[in-house]
């Protein structure tokens, strides 16, 4: 999965043909790995103002307005991509250009069914 982070202060202070010019690069580029069957999935998250964070904590529940954390960087989205290596994988989240406005970070997806198997929960397969 490629997690995109974002610095607000560096996105705001593109002017909007700059943002807008990175926006197509960026959907040009998630067509192409789409018709070459590298890309799965992806979405755009809302703005960290309209994130709300639920914790429980000796059983009860806090819900606030925001993010998880305060950080400069905040993310933005993320894109489930298909690669043979770890290596191809960040040779692919070097193209977007959200890499010049904040980060994206590479990380495997867990196989949850091998999960459910291996700590003996029910599958969610249909018979």
């Amino acid at each position: 999965m490629l997690l995109i982070y974002n610095d607000s202060s560096l996105l705001d202070a593109l002017p909007s043909r700059e943002f807008n010019a990175r926006m197509r690069q960026c959907l040009a580029h998630a067509d192409e790995l789409k018709d070459h069957g590298k890309l799965l999935d992806s979405q755009m998250l809302g703005a960290p103002s309209a994130a709300k964070s639920v914790r429980i904590r000796n059983g009860r529940q806090t819900t606030i307005d925001g993010p998880f954390a305060e950080t400069k960087e905040v993310i933005a989205g993320f894109n489930v991509i298909e690669a043979e290596s770890i290596d191809e994988a960040v040779r692919i989240a070097a193209e977007f250009p959200w890499t010049k406005t904040g980060c994206v970070e590479v990380r495997p997806i867990i196989d949850f069914d091998a999960v459910r198997e291996r700590v003996g929960a029910p599958s969610t397969q249909r018979k």
